[in-house]
């Protein structure tokens, strides 16, 4: 007899065995509520709208007493964006170059040339807003990582493939006897002449 509930047994687990591996599928059970509303998607923050810049950048040049110059500016661009200062001379393309950063829509920059001055000639000022993904995270957020949020005449796409950037240049003439020119540039005369 003990044989026989033995065998019954196998039969029955063997049995239950086999139906778990069936190739049928039950449908799930609604049993508990807590695991659907675990599995609901959870909404997406919103994100808030960011408007465009339309760039703005303007500059002061000034030439010292030791005749090096001095470069200020204002700008529309948020506090703490990351700007490149350029001075080049036309005629060797020596150039000197600084960084700085804006604080209440302003920045500065300088001295630049030698030690012994710059000589008279043309000269270009170049203002080059650095690319968003070296930008503070603050700025990052107004531009855009991209420079994305960057528009208007100033904008372009950056040399490296990193997004939007801006540049601003000015061309000028240092001296007191300037050259013949059709450009419509400024000149800066030595102080104390």
């Amino acid at each position: 007899m003990r044989n026989i509930i033995n065998s019954v047994s196998v039969v029955v687990v063997s049995v239950a065995l086999l139906a778990g591996c069936s190739d049928t599928e039950e449908p799930p059970r609604e049993s508990v509520s807590t695991t659907q509303s675990e599995q609901a998607p959870t909404p997406e923050p919103q994100v808030a709208e960011v408007e465009p810049i339309d760039v703005t950048i303007s500059t002061d040049v000034s030439l010292r007493t030791d005749r090096r110059l001095m470069v200020e500016g204002e700008t529309n661009l948020p506090d703490g964006t990351q700007l490149q200062i350029v001075v080049e001379r036309e005629i060797s393309r020596v150039r000197w170059q600084a960084r700085t950063g804006v604080a209440d829509g302003i920045f500065a920059a300088g001295p630049f040339g030698s030690g012994s001055g710059l000589p008279d000639g043309g000269y270009v000022v170049r203002v080059e807003v650095a690319e968003a993904s070296v930008q503070p995270q603050s700025v990052q957020a107004l531009i855009g990582n991209q420079g994305q949020h960057l528009a208007g005449e100033l904008v372009r796409q950056s040399r490296h493939g990193l997004g939007q950037v801006a540049t601003y240049s000015r061309r000028f003439l240092v001296g007191s006897e300037p050259r013949q020119t059709r450009d419509q540039v400024e000149v800066l005369e030595s102080p104390g002449m």
